[in-house]
């Protein structure tokens, strides 16, 4: 799944960046020739992936699946390795083969700078019909005509409720536009006898879980850069409904008080997520969710279904993205490393395989057709939001997620009042937006 970069970790990836960065502007070494095709590969080769636990062992299971279909190669797995120990890793020169990476953003960085090789004469070599992904997919895992990365299983954003607490507020049905969600968070709050929350419908707060401006920004279909590159949030009015709806319920509950509710919830990961717990009945989550709900809160009555939308004619859609593998520039055997990452991205079987285990959504025609794939009803509404033309995923960029993290600064600091003025917050995060993706381009 695409997991979000903890605060603590982007002064690491930002510093490891600048590594990265100062080696793309040294020499680079003459570029390795790839084999001619049908060469026998062997060897030994690294997999870094950030996967821990149950999902660690399904990594393992298709790994010793490709071991076993090609002797002559050994992998090692490192799991557990997010992107800035990857990040730091390879600016320092010591980087995996292979690195499998959470998050999409880092592909305009990776690629531009270098750290992950260009796969487009592995992919013309070995003739990969890259029209077996859908046209996000393709998107994400490229940066400015160069393709340094394959899709590893994808993500989609939606909406989980708690089917017990709407019967006890009398709501039929999940809400389907942005008026709605509020209308129903607010019957589905329950205050203490001393006024603090008991149970919250819609925690809106923008650093909470899943509740990043770049999951919601579908909902209003807001663009993040202009045509040329430059940010977008000043000027596309999408952002002002967005921030404006956000904040309007955040006032309602009280920032203090969502605050204090929030220090009492257990690690989003963990069996005491919030919404596995009863505590928050409206939760914003991608399909992943639905194999840690069956695996830490089998007993919990729960529905799915897209964001509610600005509009409604915008209502099915959502966030795409998804997990993203490459090889590293430090790599010592890049033809091997291809192996394995065509193995793991190309491979149906492979991928339904990963796709039932992980409870990801497959990225290739042939998996998201394939019998095999276990499509519960939930999981179906996920294939049907990363479907769905209303869907989107936030465009790369050379400085990576620098945009992202530019406005989460803003936005929390709108969401608890510090920002006085939207219009001039906005237009204040596009000054500082531009200017570091300057830096990071």
């Amino acid at each position: 799944m695409n997991k979000r970069i903890p605060p603590a970790q982007k002064s690491i990836i930002a510093a490891a960046a600048a590594l990265l960065l100062t080696a793309a502007c040294t020499p680079a070494p003459k570029e390795q020739k790839i084999a001619d095709p049908g060469t026998e590969v062997s060897g030994t080769v690294e997999l870094w992936h950030f996967f821990t636990e149950r999902e660690a062992t399904a990594i393992d299971t298709v790994v010793k699946e490709f071991q076993d279909s090609h002797p002559k190669i050994k992998v090692t797995v490192k799991s557990g390795q997010d992107d800035a120990k990857m990040t730091q890793a390879i600016g320092a020169g010591n980087g995996p083969d292979i690195g499998l990476s959470y998050s999409t953003d880092i592909v305009g960085k990776f690629c531009s700078s270098g750290a992950w090789v260009d796969l487009a004469p592995y992919v013309k070599r070995d003739n990969i019909d890259l029209g077996q992904l859908n046209a996000t997919t393709r998107q994400y895992t490229e940066f400015d005509g160069k393709r340094c990365a394959m899709p590893f299983l994808a993500d989609a954003y939606g909406m989980f409720y708690n089917k017990d607490l709407f019967a006890k507020a009398g709501i039929a049905a999940p809400p389907k536009t942005l008026d709605e969600l509020t209308e129903d968070a607010k019957k589905l709050t329950v205050k203490n006898a001393d006024g603090s929350l008991k149970t919250v419908g819609f925690l809106p707060l923008f650093d909470f879980y899943e509740n990043a401006a770049a999951h919601l920004a579908p909902a209003v279909g807001a663009k993040w850069l202009t045509d040329d590159g430059k940010s977008a949030v000043g000027t596309d009015p999408a952002w002002k409904t967005l921030m404006t709806w956000q904040k309007n319920l955040v006032d309602w509950y009280g920032y203090e008080n969502l605050q204090k509710f929030r220090a009492g919830l257990g690690d989003e990961f963990s069996a005491d997520n919030a919404f596995q717990k009863g505590q928050v009945a409206i939760n914003i989550d991608a399909e992943y969710r639905l194999a840690f709900v069956k695996d830490q809160a089998p007993k919990l009555k729960y529905g799915v279904a897209p964001i509610p939308a600005g509009d409604p004619a915008r209502y099915g859609g959502g966030y795409v993205t998804g997990n993203i593998v490459g090889i590293s520039k430090n790599a010592k055997n890049p033809e091997a490393a291809w192996e394995l990452i065509k193995y793991l991205t190309t491979n149906d079987a492979t991928i339904v395989k990963l796709a039932n285990s992980l409870k990801n959504l497959p990225t290739t025609t042939k998996a998201i057709s394939d019998p095999g794939l276990q499509v519960e009803p939930e999981f179906k509404t996920f294939m049907d939001i990363f479907a769905s033309p209303n869907s989107s995923t936030t465009p790369p960029s050379a400085s990576g997620p620098a945009y992202q993290e530019t406005f989460g600064t803003f936005a929390t600091n709108w969401q608890s009042g510090k920002v006085k003025d939207l219009d001039a917050g906005l237009a204040d995060a596009d000054k500082q937006i531009n200017s570091v993706m300057t830096l990071g381009g």
